[in-house]
């Protein structure tokens, strides 16, 4: 069983659109789920999340890699790179070049390694257009999953996560009852067994083509433009943030 469990990332493993005011942060997410079901059949559990909100893949292995390894980790989580698949331009084989050495020393400490494969957003009319760069992403995190004897978390495959309902308002984060989702994915990859229960959220309701349109152009002027606006003035989500815990520290249910 697991002693020390390090997540590194970005918003995703943070756990934004996760609200908690009670946490740092702000946000609770699906690492902490797993380490609080991790916690409770090893009581010795150390935990640390250096994610942080925004970042593109070279700063979160620029700035956790190093940190996490000195952790000496038994169990690692890693997913990055959802931010630069965003961008208007992104060379994914250099993406996965620097990915692929990151989880080569992470594996090469004899930790447990998770990866995650990056969710398919067929249903949605704006995420759609990246459809094709995220699945060429997902073949080369595979790839490296089986290169380094990594557990991998297939969320492409994962079809509850093309359900609306399992994300936020922004689009972008998963809620809740996602994070939970993922949560219970992760800790099954891991064989670990554990009392959370993925949501029953029924036959999705049909929504009229006006409502529909009204609810995207909501979505555009509330989150999309000022995303937008971030990107333009060389802004990130994430600059006024630190990780929530950037220590190895106990579990508290």
């Amino acid at each position: 069983m697991s002693k020390r469990f390090v997540a590194l990332g970005d918003s995703f493993t943070e756990g934004v659109g996760d609200d908690d005011p009670a946490r740092p942060n702000g946000v609770r997410g699906w690492a902490d789920r797993v380490a609080e079901q991790l916690a409770v059949r090893e009581p010795e559990l150390r935990y640390a999340n250096l994610a942080i909100r925004g970042r593109l893949l070279g700063p979160v292995l620029a700035e956790q890699l190093e940190p996490a390894l000195a952790m000496d980790p038994d169990l690692v989580t890693i997913y990055a790179g959802g931010n630069d698949l965003m961008r208007p331009k992104v060379d994914i084989d250099s993406l996965v070049a620097a990915y692929d050495a990151a989880v080569a020393r992470l594996a090469g400490t004899g930790a447990t390694i998770v990866l995650f494969t990056g969710v398919d957003g067929v249903e949605d009319p704006v995420f759609r257009t990246m459809r094709g760069r995220t699945a060429i992403y997902n073949e080369h995190i595979r790839l490296i999953a089986a290169r380094h004897g990594a557990r991998l978390v297939d969320m492409w495959a994962m079809r509850q996560l093309r359900d609306r309902r399992l994300w936020s308002a922004d689009r972008l984060h998963l809620n809740p009852r996602g994070h939970t989702e993922v949560a219970v994915a992760v800790l099954d990859a891991l064989g670990v067994g554990h009392e959370l229960s993925p949501a029953e959220l029924g036959p999705r309701p049909a929504t009229p083509p006006r409502q529909r349109r009204a609810e995207d152009l909501r979505w555009a002027r509330e989150h999309a433009l000022p995303w937008i606006g971030r990107r333009l003035r060389g802004e990130s989500s994430g600059d006024a943030i630190s990780a929530k815990r950037p220590e190895l520290a106990p579990v508290q249910r």
